[in-house]
């Protein structure tokens, strides 16, 4: 037995008796609107959106949204339901500014909210326009009393409560800096990457919101944040170390700025992409409500661009955190098996000691190296490619692999064996199958030994081999950088023995983006 149909003037009825508080609201934001009369208030949005929700889901709730008679009106509800989260959380911005301690940053952040909050509410009053039409048209009674300016009027006396509770202890306050820190830049890294580089382009928009800033991505991002602000407030708000460290009420607010931008791209994301762009849905005959270019330009150059100037802004603020709570110490590493310290590990290595801002050196026998330079690190090679040879030449005399005497005509065959010989033993790595020598010159007057050992270094410089070697280094900094070392020494420095590229684990995912 099929679903039971329920009749249009039953329903109608039902959703009159529902909707007029909806509808009161609505009529208020037109009237206010046409005649210039005032702005968006929390009340007023928080009405719009409280009711909007409940309307939204009794229409859903009889299928609404697939019937040609009922799918304007459940359009125009949901639009509101989701502009009126957005200029809520847009208002919250607004009053919460002075609160937050920003950083300065490049463009005016109050004005450009001031812009997207006249944005939003344009939007609001057309489809607050729009479902008064569709319920005229559905004859669903429209309340003739309309609240008055101070039903949602918003007067706020300065001030704030007094801070009176007790401040919490914790044992150790460098733990709980430097976690927090920590999560932010890792965050920060894997946000910034998935976000544009700069201003867009008009012609780049729609490429952009099918790849790094889908709906999908922003709400995974903005789940993540929400996380690290609940951190924040678990381990840190109402602490001695909050009173202490002057910089953490200032990363706090970053945090919470970021989120709720974050929350706004995600509704403007979401709307762009069900209902304004290229491949949204639309109701059949519904006019538009929101140009498509108008919306993606305030998703990218308010929501999506201020977070990524709050995000460096709060990144070099955590660094110099970070660096206030150094523990020093030591590791001793193995070298990178593959090449020793060449553009990958040495990459890698600088990337992760940025990232950090920390002060992070590497001894090599006797010498020191700043680990913050790729071109640094690329020295130490020197020091290892001579320590490969000298000690392949010592393995070589002390296996027997080289005959006092060899005729000129065998010396190629002999070097090629013996280079077979030590791969078996696992002490040279071949790359070129097979090995090629044609290039040899056999130096006649030179000892065998010599000879065996410069053209093994002459592979080794083409490429055509490596040497297996255990040897280490040694690197001098904070704590928690070196353990982050550690991790990705231990991992190969991302690449195994023959230099292809290996998956890092969730830790270290900061240093493939």
């Amino acid at each position: 037995m099929g679903p039971v149909s329920i009749s249009y003037e039953e329903f109608s009825r039902l959703i009159g008796r529902r909707t007029q508080t909806l509808l009161r609201a609505a009529s208020f934001l037109v009237m206010q609107h046409q005649n210039n009369l005032g702005k968006l208030t929390r009340p007023l949005l928080g009405e719009l959106l409280a009711q909007a929700t409940q309307t939204e889901e009794l229409l859903d709730s009889y299928g609404a949204r697939n019937n040609s008679q009922w799918a304007g009106f459940r359009s125009m509800t949901a639009a509101i339901k989701l502009y009126s989260n957005v200029g809520y959380e847009l208002l919250h911005i607004q009053h919460s500014i002075p609160a937050y301690r920003l950083l300065p940053v490049e463009q005016d952040f109050t004005i450009g909210t001031q812009k997207a909050i006249a944005f939003v509410e344009e939007i609001l009053y057309r489809a607050t326009e729009r479902l008064l039409q569709e319920a005229a048209w559905l004859h669903i009674p429209i309340p003739h009393s309309i609240p008055t300016p101070d039903t949602y009027a918003e007067s706020l006396p300065m001030g704030r409560l007094p801070h009176d509770l007790a401040i919490r202890k914790l044992e150790t306050v460098s733990n709980t800096v430097t976690l927090l820190a920590t999560a932010f830049l890792n965050l920060a890294a894997e946000c910034k990457q998935a976000l544009p580089k700069g201003l867009v382009a008009s012609r780049e928009y729609h490429y952009e919101m099918t790849g790094p800033i889908s709906e999908e991505k922003l709400r995974s991002l903005e789940l993540r944040f929400h996380n690290l602000q609940s951190l924040y407030d678990t381990y840190v708000s109402t602490t001695e170390t909050e009173v202490l460290d002057k910089d953490l009420p200032v990363l706090r607010g970053h945090i919470s700025v970021v989120l709720h931008l974050l929350r706004t791209a995600r509704d403007f994301a979401h709307y762009y992409e069900r209902h304004a762009g290229p491949t949204s849905l639309h109701v059949p005959g519904a006019k538009k409500l929101v140009e498509p270019e108008q919306l993606l330009d305030t998703l990218l150059h308010y929501s999506i661009c201020f977070v990524s100037e709050y995000l460096t802004c709060a990144e070099l603020l955590c660094q110099n955190m970070l660096r206030r709570y150094t523990e020093n110490t030591r590791i001793e590493v193995r070298v990178p098996p593959y090449r020793g310290f060449h553009v990958r590990p040495s990459t890698l290595i600088s990337k992760l000691v940025l990232h950090y801002g920390s002060d992070v050196r590497m001894e090599l026998e006797g010498e020191s190296y700043d680990a913050r330079s790729p071109l640094e690190l690329f020295r130490a090679n020197e020091k290892i490619n001579a320590h490969k040879r000298r000690s392949l030449a010592a393995e070589t005399i002390r296996l027997g692999l080289v005959p006092t005497q060899v005729s000129g005509t065998d010396t190629k065959t002999l070097i090629r064996s013996i280079i077979m010989t030590l791969a078996d033993y696992g002490k040279v790595i071949i790359y070129e199958q097979p090995l090629k020598l044609d290039d040899m010159t056999i130096q006649q007057d030179a000892r065998l030994i010599e000879q065996v050992t410069d053209e093994i270094a002459k592979l080794l410089v083409m490429g055509k081999i490596d040497i297996a070697t255990e040897m280490k280094v040694t690197f001098f900094g904070d704590k928690r950088v070196l353990e982050d070392i550690r991790l990705l020494a231990e991992c190969g420095y991302g690449e195994d023995n023959f230099g292809n590229n290996i998956p890092l684990p969730e830790r270290l995912k900061y240093l493939r983006q």
